[in-house]
Order: C-alpha cells, then structure tokens, then sequence
C-alpha cells in the first residue's frame, strides 16, 4: 500500500468515525428513558415519612358517591404506622400498616373507604395524606377512577352504581325516509 492510499484509508476511517459518533451520540447526552424511575400505573405515587404510597387511586361511581381507595403502602420504619387519608366533605379512612411490611388496599379483607369522593371519575380528587410515625402530612391530587375499565369494577363501594348507564346496544330511530 502507497502512502497516497494510506492517506485515503485514514481518511475514510476517521470519517467513519465521526459518523458513527454522530448517530450514537444523542444517547450520550440525553437520559435514557429506561433510566428514568415513574409510576407505570393509573395511579399516582407519594413518599410521606417512612410510608410509600404506589399506584394510590380512589375508585368511585360520582362525585359525592362513595369511593374506595385503592394501591399499595409501605413502611420501612421499625415501628407500625397508622396512614390517614382525609377526602371530601370530611370523609376519613384509616389504614394500618406493620413495621418493615405493607399493606395492599385492593384486599377485600379491610377496604378503606372515603364517605364522600369529591371529584367525578376522570378528574382528581385532593386528599390530605398523615402518618402517626414521624406526624408528616401532605395534599395529594389522586385519580379517581370508575368501572369503566372491568379490572376496577370489584372495588366499586357497594350500592355505588354508576350514575348513568350506556348501552352498547343501538336504538332505532323514526326515520322520515321510512317506507320508501
């Protein structure tokens, strides 16, 4: 090989190079989205003191209806801590949750139950969040969600039926054309 050839082949390879840094370089600067820790569920998440709240929502049929408040808590404290979750209108639950364990709100065993929601299924309720561990308090805005998806209509609160029924079945209309 020539010294003009070498030349071009380290030209080329450079070139090469540089075009290769090029495509893989927006991966370098910007994060990468995997990295990135958020609540992949239709709830939300909060850290309050010792106790994380995960995929924390209220399932209601309407706004002043009964609603259910469902997700998981966690306590890393070494103690057992008491969550209170206060709503609408007063409406008040307590959850209970033992030392370096957690509690699943969704368990049919204990459901907490808020007297009154405070917002339409769709939006998001404001609810003030405490815990007896290190008395921390906090305002979270929680979805509230209905029977619309199937996997939620089991923790619907009993005798809170959705307020207006669709049926999936057309009706017929008088039409002006009818007959011809």
């Amino acid at each position: 090989m020539n010294r003009g050839q070498r030349g071009k082949l380290a030209m080329a390879t450079a070139a090469l190079a540089i075009g290769l840094l090029s495509v893989t370089g927006c991966g370098y600067i910007n994060p990468q989205q995997t990295s990135e820790q958020y609540s992949a569920s239709d709830g939300t998440r909060e850290d309050l003191g010792p106790l994380q709240l995960r995929n924390f929502m209220i399932v209601s049929a309407g706004e002043d209806k009964q609603g259910r408040v469902v997700g998981a808590v966690y306590n890393s404290s070494s103690s057992d801590v008491k969550l209170t979750i206060k709503g609408a209108r007063g409406s008040q639950t307590e959850v209970s949750v033992k030392q370096n364990s957690y509690a699943l709100l969704n368990e049919s065993t204990d459901p907490a139950i808020l007297s009154s929601t405070g917002a339409n299924p769709g939006s998001l309720s404001e609810v003030t969040i405490s815990e007896d561990g290190t008395n921390q308090t906090a305002k979270v805005k929680v979805p509230v969600l209905d029977a619309t998806l199937p996997e939620y209509k089991e923790y619907l609160p009993e005798g809170s039926e959705p307020t207006g029924s669709e049926s999936a079945t057309p009706t017929p209309t008088p039409s002006t054309s009818a007959g011809h």
